[in-house]
């Protein structure tokens, strides 16, 4: 990939090692940034197995360095994706999942993923979410492809913000209420329009009679502040507005290479208990 090799903390330890060395007892949690352009692949169990140990293997090298890693996963097979978040967990103590949305086109509610959040409420370790959305998703229909990297400045957010209503929704949070999301980029739309949300939910099933809401114990609000949110919004003060229980610092390396991206904010429990 040409961007990458433009971004040097991407493939120069040394070089991201100097920028990590200007804020004290800093550590790395480690994801694999580029997984989802092989989720279509028919050997992308071979390949997360792969990338997998060679984050565990930097981990285990540079343990000043990087806490743990987070698992890719081969989401096309999902035997596979249960046997490698076994693998990944017990063999090279990593200390969560990465999920891409959607998915081959697939939302997260989908009931085929239900084990991994199954597995996951048995372990007990928080679930990444990361929109993988591309230019060849037009903004409009009488176009072909996105305009303007608007696919990724705004469509990434949007796809975050549609995982999470769909498993706000489908009760995937009421059924394992111990589940910890993270999302990107600070939860996407939901904290600027949580009041819309209620508005619109209390509106649609007292004005329409639609009934989105059947089934769950709470007003989907309540399900929608129960994900955590990284804060990597290019050094927004916004993004510490969630309350320091609810952020997780996080910098995306791969796009980052400057001091924007390494503000420094205090670890919130969740994230403690990540590096411990």
């Amino acid at each position: 990939m040409i961007f990458i090799k433009e971004v040097p903390s991407a493939i120069d330890l040394d070089f991201r090692f100097r920028i990590m060395d200007q804020y004290d007892e800093y550590l790395q949690v480690l994801t694999n940034a580029l997984f989802s352009m092989v989720l279509s692949e028919p050997k992308t169990a071979d390949f997360a197995k792969i990338a997998n140990d060679e984050m565990a293997e930097l981990v285990y090298k540079y343990p000043d360095r990087f806490a743990t890693a987070i698992a890719c996963l081969p989401l096309n097979n999902i035997d596979a994706t249960l046997k490698e978040i076994d693998r990944a967990i017990n063999d090279l103590h990593f200390k969560g999942i990465e999920l891409w949305t959607p998915v081959n086109g697939k939302p997260l509610d989908v009931p085929e993923f239900l084990p991994i959040y199954e597995k996951m409420s048995q372990y007990d370790l928080p679930i990444l979410i990361h929109p993988t959305r591309e230019s060849q998703v037009a903004d409009y229909s009488s176009e072909t492809e996105s305009k303007y990297i608007a696919f990724k400045i705004f469509g990434w957010p949007y796809d975050t913000t549609m995982a999470m209503t769909r498993l706000v929704f489908s009760g995937v949070l009421q059924k394992y209420p111990n589940l910890k999301f993270i999302t990107h980029h600070c939860g996407a739309m939901v904290p600027y329009f949580a009041e819309r949300i209620i508005e619109q939910c209390n509106y649609a099933e007292m004005c329409t009679g639609e009934l989105h809401t059947q089934g769950l114990n709470s007003h989907p609000i309540e399900y929608f502040r129960m994900f955590y949110n990284d804060t990597a919004l290019y050094g927004s003060k916004v993004a510490t507005l969630v309350g320091e229980d609810q952020a997780l610092h996080r910098a995306g390396s791969v796009c980052c290479s400057g001091p924007v991206a390494f503000q420094q904010l205090r670890l919130s429990r969740l994230c403690r208990r990540i590096r411990n």
